[in-house]
């Protein structure tokens, strides 16, 4: 993961984008502006980080778990388990 440049790329200018969500919800608490502020900027970075982590279970479910040239039952296996292992903690 990432399995190309160019998916690398866009996920961390996706990753740059949170961080300065995050970044402007200190600087929001820091500045101790309203609570409706605050959370407008908290709700928005928890909707970049859940996009975030669709996209990249997506890509896991098509590399790892669908990919065609995967023949060995035993990698299917392994991409399914680390699948559910993460949507189980992403839940908690």
């Amino acid at each position: 993961m990432p399995h190309t440049i160019r998916e690398k790329t866009k996920l961390l200018n996706r990753v740059r984008r949170i961080r300065g969500q995050i970044e402007a919800a200190e600087r929001a608490f820091e500045e101790e502006k309203s609570c409706a502020e605050v959370l407008h900027i908290v709700v928005a970075a928890r909707g970049a980080i859940n996009s975030l982590v669709a996209e990249i279970i997506e890509d896991h479910i098509r590399m790892h778990v669908l990919d065609p040239t995967i023949e060995s039952i035993t990698t299917k296996t392994k991409g399914i388990e680390e699948l559910i292992d993460v949507v189980q903690a992403y839940l908690r």
